[in-house]
C-alpha cells in the first residue's frame, strides 16, 4: 500500500475510513494531487512518483501545530525508498 500525505485547511471534511477520489493537477514538472472537491491538497511529486489510481482511503487524519494532515492509502507499491 502506498500512502500519500495531504493537507486540509479545515477540521471535520474527511475521517479515518473514508473512500475517497482525487483528481492530478499537471505542471510543467510535477504532480499533485487534490481530494474532491477541493478537501486537501498533496505536496509535488517527480514524474515517476505519480499515482497510478485516483480512488484510496483515509488511514488516518492529524492535527498537528500547523494544521489538518490527512494520510490516504492507495492501493499500488510504495515509493523506493532514497
Amino acid at each position: 500500500m502506498r500512502e500519500m500525505t495531504f493537507k486540509m485547511e479545515r477540521p471535520g471534511l474527511v475521517k479515518a475510513g473514508d473512500a475517497v477520489e482525487v483528481s492530478e493537477k499537471k505542471t510543467a514538472l510535477n504532480y499533485s494531487y487534490i481530494i474532491e472537491p477541493a478537501v486537501a491538497m498533496s505536496g509535488c511529486y517527480k514524474v515517476n512518483q505519480r499515482l497510478h489510481t485516483l480512488n484510496g482511503v483515509v488511514k488516518e487524519v492529524q492535527h498537528t501545530q500547523r494544521g489538518y494532515y490527512v494520510i490516504v492509502t492507495f492501493d499500488e507499491d510504495p515509493l523506493p525508498e532514497k
